[in-house]
């Protein structure tokens, strides 16, 4: 950390094991899916929602966690984020349902969505506009820590303890955040105001209705009166939602910001990586279990080559973004991550080798270490002081509703082609759903083109460097 001060080392520190412990949580649940099928009796639905209630909640609520933390103080919210993550975490580990669980999971995703937005706004803060790139990058390569080792971990607790210990790793580690967040960060407040509960709710309800659509589509069959009527009323909801937030004084989500060329690309680009990531882990974990027929552990190894990849380059393509600019190492990053995707699903069926599945993998796995830092950066580094926390609470929302949204989707595709009944035919369903993904990385490329040349940021003194170096 060369020419950090002491102040913005613990924010970067904290923020980023924040991070660490948010996206463990999301992907060492990969690994213990056929587990909690096998012991909970969950159906592929109940899979999906053990995934998407905490994403779901994590969307909702990140800007309502971005409000909070402008008005309350984002070092206090952040604290009170970790401590409710902890407790849902322990709820998790103690469902014996697989409703319970479900539900913990919401609460955890709530958890989650407090502790994001507070801790990215506070990175952002903490450097100046030409360190953030390097920030960022440091930022990513912790992700990308979690990465390696959520599946790993998740694997391995799961074939050696039980599949309850993957929820209990994170009580002590968030548990023993909270004291440093309180003492070695200075309380740091954005613009503040009124809540916007009335947005929250129409968006809840927007998202949900569209993700339920995806998730029961066929089961209850696509014509059905519940489908037709939960996907129309999400899309409504969705536009009422866009109507409020041109109105309100105090909006959740500032559309003013959408005329910025970058932070409208930025935001569509994550939202497509994050669909076809997330996706992609999502399947690719039972996959080497169910089709293949490996044990928790050996799954979770075989997914290394995507975790390695933004682990050692993510800092490096920070730094690089901060030279060269956002648009071509999103451009090259998505379409690399898409021609990983469209890659294994070409090859894959129940007796393929690994060796090709791991070339596939890495080659995604460098496209996502590329595109991320530079589209975090477009995000964040070219608004005003005052509306960092809200664009960092957007860009969050749009990344997790494009993970719930690229499950939901990809789950749909799997149904109607494949199933759990052998390997042949999770084969059969896994296949299309893995072409899906790589149609989702291609759509972010289509986004990163949109973003705008590279724009050198002249050097600038922190927002928070003042109020930081007091602490």
């Amino acid at each position: 950390m060369s020419g950090a001060t002491k102040a913005q080392r613990w924010v970067l520190a904290l923020s980023s094991l924040a991070s660490f412990i948010v996206v463990l949580d999301m992907l060492v649940v990969a690994t213990a899916l056929p587990a909690i099928q096998r012991d909970l009796g969950a159906s592929l639905e109940d899979l999906e929602w053990t995934v998407n209630a905490y994403t779901l909640s994590f969307a909702v609520l990140l800007m309502t966690g971005s409000a909070l933390g402008d008005r309350y103080g984002r070092r206090r919210v952040f604290a009170l984020g970790l401590g409710l993550f902890a407790a849902a975490s322990a709820a998790c580990a103690l469902a014996t349902q697989a409703g319970a669980l479900i539900a913990a999971r919401a609460v955890q995703g709530g958890g989650a969505a407090l502790i994001m937005p507070v801790a990215l706004g506070l990175l952002n803060g903490a450097f100046p506009p030409e360190r953030r790139g390097w920030a960022t990058g440091i930022y990513g390569s912790v992700t990308g820590l979690a990465a390696i080792a959520g599946p790993i971990l998740g694997g391995v607790v799961t074939q050696h303890l039980a599949w309850q210990w993957i929820f209990w790793l994170n009580v002590p580690i968030a548990l023993a955040a909270i004291p440093f967040v309180l003492g070695r960060i200075a309380e740091v407040r954005g613009p503040g105001g009124a809540l916007d509960l009335p947005g929250l709710v129409l968006a809840a309800g927007a998202a949900l209705g569209v993700t339920w659509a995806l998730v029961r589509g066929n089961a209850a069959g696509w014509g059905s009166a519940e489908i037709v009527s939960t996907l129309a009323g999400g899309i409504v909801l969705g536009g009422l939602f866009l109507l409020r937030e041109l109105r309100t004084a105090t909006p959740m989500l500032p559309l003013r910001l959408f005329r910025s060329p970058a932070f409208s690309a930025g935001n569509a680009a994550v939202f497509f990586v994050n669909a076809s990531l997330t996706s992609a882990v999502f399947f690719t974990a039972q996959f080497q279990q169910v089709a293949l027929g490996h044990g928790p552990v050996q799954a979770g190894l075989r997914l290394l080559p995507w975790g390695i990849a933004p682990f050692l380059i993510a800092p490096r393509a920070g730094a690089l973004t901060d030279r060269i600019g956002e648009r071509r190492l999103v451009v090259a990053g998505t379409l690399l991550l898409g021609i990983g995707m469209g890659w294994i699903a070409l090859i894959s069926g129940p007796g393929i080798g690994y060796a090709p599945t791991a070339v596939a993998m890495t080659v995604g796995g460098v496209g996502f270490s590329l595109a991320l830092p530079a589209v975090t950066r477009s995000v964040v580094s070219r608004v005003a002081p005052p509306d960092i926390g809200r664009a960092s609470g957007t860009f969050s929302t749009l990344r997790q509703l494009g993970g719930a949204f690229g499950v939901a989707l990809t789950g749909a595709v799997f149904a109607s082609a494949g199933g759990y009944g052998t390997a042949r035919l999770f084969s059969d369903g896994y296949v299309p759903a893995m072409a899906v993904a790589a149609a989702l990385a291609f759509a972010a490329t289509a986004a990163g083109l949109v973003l705008p040349g590279h724009l050198r940021i002249r050097q600038a003194a922190p927002v928070q460097s003042r109020a930081s170096a007091s602490s």
